[in-house]
């Protein structure tokens, strides 16, 4: 995999950077080219993996997360979340729907709407060190007709 531009970025975990973290992503996206529907996606996408960090990773204090954004291959926009948080105990219960220990006004959907939205979605995580999401979808190029 050929990677042709990338971004980083690094926020404190205030609920008023998820849309910013969603702009921004949205804004390097857009050298791709995409369609407003696939825009939604990764934008979709973004503010569940930076609300996750905001609730779960940093719920009584204000952390630091990390983001960096890569196009590879010409068609492919790589998404990775991080953060120092934590950490989630058991990662394969945490991806199961519904299930949330952000107390009754969490959904519990969190994972579920990054995987519905992206084309694949990896979750790394260690108790007390934090968690890492990355995520990715492929843009199918847009044919021109002359």
């Amino acid at each position: 995999m050929k990677e042709l531009n990338s971004m980083r970025l690094e926020f404190p975990s205030r609920s008023t950077n998820e849309g910013f973290a969603r702009a921004a992503v949205a804004a390097f996206a857009s050298q791709l080219d995409m369609t407003m529907t696939e825009l939604g996606d990764v934008k979709t996408a973004v503010s569940e993996a930076v609300t996750n960090c905001i609730v779960h990773a940093y719920p009584d204090s204000i952390g630091v997360i990390h983001m960096r954004v890569r196009i590879i291959d010409e068609e492919t926009l790589e998404i990775q979340v991080k953060d120092k948080g934590r950490g989630i105990q058991d990662v394969e219960r945490a991806r199961e729907p519904l299930f949330t220990t952000g107390g009754e006004d969490r959904s519990g959907m969190g994972f579920t709407i990054m995987e519905s939205f992206m084309d694949t979605l990896k979750v790394r995580s260690t108790v007390g060190s934090g968690t890492t999401v990355t995520m990715r979808k492929k843009i199918e190029k847009r044919r021109t007709f002359r």
